[in-house]
């Protein structure tokens, strides 16, 4: 039976819920109360610690004796209560999770879950409960708080993350669409103002990657809010106020992937903390390499069947699954009701998905989310595109965080399941753990991608270790065309398909600019949307960032540089034996090819332009093998 809540704070004002939201407890003393949590003597140690003055939590990581996350304020508070000080401990439960679970896109399809969680009980004087859960495994820690029936409306969160003031920061200023440039600072040294919560840091400890899981429309999202010449990162929701239910509340978790930078890289755990897959025929889901129009040919492209015919031959040519149609094809001036027998007569689309099913390839259609915002909109929207054949959806401008917005995604996302369509989210928040619950989102945007054109190459580098690492990226790359605005070579854009992550890889250029770079062509007829295993060969955020991906026996590997022309190393850091490895890259007249065959473990040098990169395939090596293209 829950404890009764004392009403008494309920009606605390906007000044004080400030001053609580900026207290930062001092660090433990040997007589305050502390807790540890680790998966093992080498993995990252969390240690939770209670004041025995103000009855304040914080939070410690540490690795291998080394600094992670320096004591960090940790609480919530509600219109019923302070949770955030005067607590007194109750008691503690410990757990251990093994799961197994495979995923349709990612890093790598079988994971592997092992973690040690232990939930902490606290009150207050007045009865109220707070229970905070603690998760460790051998590449992060993670913390959430749980709340009792009863607990009344949120009003924030005085969780914050203390950081050496020189520790290195890779930031993202915040946007509501998730789209800012990551540049690189000291933690003290960023500017005052508001950063994405995916934030990573290098400390005495390793990289630490701050992240979200499992944030659904029962709370609001979080940003990183920081004042230059100080080390601590706030939380910030997105709501000023959350609206509760009446039911229990467990939060978000609020997670620090922790390692070196390859495991960091390589790390799953903002998957691995999330819900199990809510969809049970997956059979459905196939990821893949998508034709994509719209930095192709733009609303025109959109607006035309015989263009969008032209893409869909040129797709099934390459052997590329989908073709992407953007923005276009379903404006019209008077109406968009797609129960209008006019409008479904009119439109091309079925013409076109059932000329694109004949030759083998699924159609992906853009959709602005005002069109999908309501249930007798999605009840239009979804059963006739499912009816017509339509694979997917590309659903754009979100832009929000809010708890209303994200009521939406749990709305639509069991209606695009049911009806068997594929998700794209663009304008959107960032992946969270959402495509292990719910494995048919293909990939996000969330990322100031192959659009913008004011990227810079030490953005591209960084977007390996902090972006990317928590899920599918829809970056778009191939954009060949957009000469003066990108800021990479071709042969970067090459190896960005790899380097980058993304379960519907869209490639953004046009047929006329494959087929002038053919060893992109047909590097990109090779390249696949699912891993079976994922390795960092070389990086450092900001400067290099080469990535090796498996699929079946063979490594795809991508890299991309920021800065001077240099002679790159990189380590073959695969399985021993001796491998073909084919390298495309940058030469003095375009793409050039080189061929050797190298043993594991060996270091092979490619030459890098001037904010370049490269692609590369390898395979094993026997005679008689010629090349690892099929």
């Amino acid at each position: 039976m829950a404890v009764p809540i004392r009403t008494a704070v309920a009606g605390l004002c906007a000044g004080l819920v400030a001053a609580l939201l900026t207290t930062v407890p001092a660090r433990a003393e040997p007589h305050d109360r502390a807790w540890a949590v680790s998966a093992s003597a080498h993995a990252p140690r969390a240690r939770v610690s209670l004041d025995s003055t103000t009855g304040a939590l914080s939070l410690a990581v540490s690795r291998g004796g080394r600094t992670v996350v320096e004591p960090s304020p940790v609480g919530i508070v509600t219109e019923q209560a302070d949770l955030s000080q005067g607590l007194r401990f109750l008691h503690r439960k410990d757990r251990t999770i093994d799961e197994r679970y495979r995923t349709k896109a990612g890093k790598r399809l079988d994971r592997r879950v092992r973690m040690n969680e232990s939930r902490l009980s606290f009150a207050t004087a007045a009865g109220a409960r707070l229970d905070l859960v603690v998760r460790a495994s051998a590449d992060g820690v993670a913390y959430r708080y749980v709340l009792p029936a009863g607990h009344g409306d949120v009003l924030g969160e005085t969780s914050a993350f203390n950081l050496p003031a020189d520790a290195k920061a890779w930031l993202g200023t915040y946007r509501a669409d998730n789209e800012g440039q990551f540049v690189q600072y000291t933690a003290a040294s960023a500017p005052t103002g508001a950063y994405s919560d995916q934030a990573l840091f290098a400390t005495d400890g390793g990289y630490t990657l701050l992240a979200e899981s499992d944030l659904t429309g029962a709370y609001s999202g979080a940003r990183l809010t920081h004042e230059q010449g100080s080390g601590t990162y706030r939380i910030k929701l997105a709501d000023e106020r959350i609206t509760a239910d009446g039911g229990p509340l467990a939060t978000p978790w609020r997670a620090m992937v922790t390692g070196d930078l390859a495991t960091v890289t390589r790390s799953t755990f903002t998957d691995d903390l999330a819900p199990t897959s809510k969809v049970r025929d997956r059979s459905w889901i196939r990821p893949g390499t998508a034709l994509w129009t719209w930095l192709a040919g733009g609303r025109p492209a959109g607006q035309s069947l015989t263009a969008q015919k032209a893409y869909v031959d040129y797709a099934a040519e390459r052997g590329w699954p989908y073709e992407a149609v953007d923005a276009g094809w379903y404006f019209r001036s008077d109406a968009w009701d797609t129960t209008d027998p006019e409008w479904q007569t009119n439109s091309w689309m079925p013409e076109l998905v059932e000329y694109a099913r004949a030759k083998g390839v699924g159609i992906i259609v853009w959709i602005h989310q005002r069109d999908l915002d309501t249930a007798e909109e999605r009840a239009q929207w979804l059963p006739t595109l499912e009816r017509w054949g339509v694979k997917g959806v590309k659903i754009d401008f979100m832009d929000s965080e809010a708890q209303a917005t994200l009521k939406w995604y749990d709305a639509i996302l069991p209606e695009t399941a049911a009806h068997h369509l594929l998700v794209n989210f663009h304008g959107s928040t960032i992946p969270k753990g959402i495509q292990r619950t719910w494995p048919h989102v293909m990939t996000l945007e969330g990322v100031a991608g192959e659009e913008k054109r004011t990227n810079t190459a030490a953005h591209l580098t960084t977007l390996p270790f902090t972006r990317n690492v928590i899920g599918s990226m829809d970056f778009t790359p191939g954009a060949f065309q957009r000469v003066g605005l990108r800021p990479n070579s071709d042969a970067a854009e090459v190896g960005l398909t790899v380097a980058y992550e993304s379960g519907l890889q869209m490639f953004a250029g046009t047929p006329e600019s494959y087929d002038a770079r053919p060893l992109a062509r047909a590097y990109f007829d090779q390249v696949p949307a699912a891993w079976d295993d994922t390795r960092l060969l070389a990086g450092q955020p900001g400067q290099e960032a080469v990535l090796a991906r498996r699929s079946g026996d063979r490594w795809f590997l991508g890299g991309v540089y920021a800065g001077a022309a240099r002679t790159a190393e990189v380590p073959l850091s695969l399985s021993p034996g001796r491998w073909l490895v084919e390298t495309v890259q940058d030469g003095a007249d375009g793409l050039v090819q080189d061929r050797r065959v190298m043993r594991g473990g060996d270091t092979f040098t490619v030459d890098i332009t001037t904010n370049g990169g490269f692609a590369a395939l390898a395979c094993p090596w026997r005679p008689g093998v010629t090349t690892c293209y099929r």
